[in-house]
């Protein structure tokens, strides 16, 4: 008996050691730690939330949108004072940025939804420009780049059938608030995979940002549970696997100006969405 009992309880050691070994797998990129975020719960009208933003000059405010309303909202992620503005009917909402005091949205079939910034939002937007300038695909990255123009990926794009790259967009804001397609890119899958192991999955990005610090950008992929980063070339320089537990729907994510990095995850299957904020540590 008592070598049976001893047997039982060397497999469990065993077995919390090797959940201990693996815990330990999930690393994080220079200056942050994955393993300690600041969690926010966030109220029911953003269990869908699927991008997330900061205005240059305003940065303690955080804009977000959710993927079935079309309204902005925002708030200070330490305060309960939740404010949003109507720019568009129900849709699929992806994305969104801010630059040269506009406020552009992605539609997963790319179209864009542009108007004016404002610090007091009437309860609607009158003055939206909606237009659909990308090829067919789906998308749901979007961010400003390091000459003030907008960078969009690829999650699933026709013009990437069967190819090994994801294809993303270089768009310019014109001074009526229009768009326009300035240029194109590509990410080499043999290049992901020379960072880190695919499993057999596609790359899907779900977000995107840049780090003004590094100069690098930050691409994050919900369905793959990881975190590439590349040059601004493209070039992958070093993913990261996410912990599930805490990234169980990472869908939205931003820089704020002292370099901290906000992760926002959908609900999903649990009860709330959550805000992880990552302090940046020199």
């Amino acid at each position: 008996m008592m070598k049976t009992f001893c047997t039982f309880l060397i497999a469990i050691l065993s077995c919390i050691a090797c959940a201990q070994k693996k815990d330990k797998s999930y690393t994080s990129p220079p200056g942050y730690d994955f393993a300690q975020p600041d969690v926010v719960h966030l109220p029911h009208v953003l269990r869908e939330i699927s991008g997330i933003t900061f205005h240059p000059n305003h940065p303690t405010m955080l804009y977000a949108q959710q993927d079935e309303d079309g309204k902005l909202y925002y708030f200070e992620p330490t305060s309960s004072d939740l404010q949003s503005v109507e720019f568009a009917g129900s849709g699929d909402y992806e994305d969104l940025a801010m630059v040269k005091d506009h406020v552009i949205l992605l539609r997963s079939d790319g179209t864009f939804f542009t108007f004016p910034f404002s610090n007091n939002y009437p309860p609607t937007v009158s003055s939206v420009k909606s237009e659909k300038i990308l090829p067919k695909g789906e998308y749901e990255s979007l961010a400003v780049g390091p000459d003030e123009r907008l960078y969009v990926l690829c999650k699933q794009c026709s013009v990437d059938k069967k190819t090994d790259q994801t294809t993303g967009y270089i768009l310019d804001l014109q001074a009526d608030g229009t768009m326009r397609v300035a240029d194109s890119f590509t990410i080499a899958t043999p290049d992901i995979t020379s960072v880190t192991k695919m499993k057999g999955k596609a790359f899907r990005p779900s977000a995107l940002a840049f780090n003004w610090r590094d100069k690098k950008w930050y691409v994050l992929s919900s369905i793959n549970k990881m975190l590439l980063i590349t040059d601004t070339s493209w070039k992958p320089q070093a993913a990261y696997a996410l912990d599930p537990k805490l990234f169980n729907q990472p869908e939205g994510m931003a820089f704020n100006q002292t370099n901290q990095l906000y992760i926002s995850n959908e609900a999903g299957e649990e009860k709330q969405a959550t805000l992880l904020k990552f302090n940046f540590h020199p």
